[in-house]
């Protein structure tokens, strides 16, 4: 099962209407302490109305990814003048790439919805090439509050037991142990561990300057230990295949059977499965085969 924003108002509900200046200041602290400045192809997974869109410039080829089209139109409007700029709809689960294509890859905000975490992460190391980057955060689980319900036995999950926790249907949270066993599973090697968003807290936002608390959460991700609701790990990707220098739509596989596409008019075609998948300028359309 898939957790599906389309049509949703997510852009303004969550984020222009809700007071996350602070998460969205944190995030992009530790996303720039992790982020290559620059390099050939980077992927976001899950980018949404393409939130970060600007701290990718660096790169010659950005791919925003989502499961939802409606989001990714907005992304395009903010980002599709820019030719470096493609938007894909696809499932994280049937990622449209062939192996070993993309040099950088970020999820974040998106991993707490993953019903199947390992097969999620094995489709993105499958198209990362050898020595690539990953930045993956994670909802955690063993965060300061949830140690405190527990411990006043408000809340019944033990925030130590290292399973996942579905605490809304299709909103998970992860504890960071479990979580370094399913990168290393795959074949990530994990080289560092931030915590972030340690101050999200109303009163604090209501009280304390944004400068000041986007000052402290810096601190913090460097000497504190990882209890904050927010985890980002830095992987590597060693050994595998390197095909980065693949250029324009050779990049691309059929999610159904990984066999080769080719253009058909506004359609990429596979001739193996039979799939149709639309495309729209520099919007390819991978969740549903026309």
């Amino acid at each position: 099962m898939i957790c599906d924003y389309e049509g949703s108002d997510y852009k303004q509900r969550f984020w222009q209407n809700a007071d996350r200046a602070y998460e969205d200041a944190v995030e992009r602290v530790a996303i720039a302490k992790f982020l290559p400045p620059k390099g050939r192809r980077i992927i976001e997974i899950g980018a949404g109305f393409g939130r970060l869109g600007e701290m990718y410039r660096g790169y010659d080829e950005i791919i925003l990814l989502d499961y939802s089209r409606s989001l990714l139109e907005q992304a395009r409007e903010m980002w599709g003048h820019d030719p470096r700029f493609k938007f894909v709809a696809a499932s994280v689960y049937e990622l449209p790439f062939a192996q070993g294509v993309i040099n950088t890859a970020l999820m974040i905000r998106v991993m707490h919805h993953m019903a199947d975490v390992p097969a999620a992460l094995k489709q993105i190391r499958y198209m990362l090439a050898a020595g690539s980057t990953f930045i993956l955060e994670f909802a955690n689980k063993r965060n300061l509050k949830a140690m405190a319900r527990y411990a006043l036995r408000k809340q019944d999950w033990s925030p130590f037991a290292p399973e996942p926790v579905e605490f809304v249907k299709l909103n998970f949270d992860f504890h960071p142990q479990w979580m370094a066993e399913q990168l290393a599973e795959v074949g990530f090697v994990t080289e560092q561990r931030i915590p972030v968003s340690y101050l999200r807290v109303g009163a604090l936002k209501r009280t304390l300057p944004l400068e000041t608390m986007v000052s402290i959460d810096k601190t913090l991700q460097s000497v504190a230990p990882l209890y904050a609701p927010s985890v980002f790990t830095l992987n590597h990707v060693k050994g595998g295949v390197d095909a980065s220098h693949l250029v324009g739509e050779t990049i691309f596989r059929s999610p159904k059977s990984g066999a080769a596409l080719r253009r058909e008019g506004n359609f990429l075609v596979c001739d193996a499965d039979g799939t149709r998948w639309r495309v729209d300028g520099n919007f390819y359309d991978f969740k549903d085969a026309a």
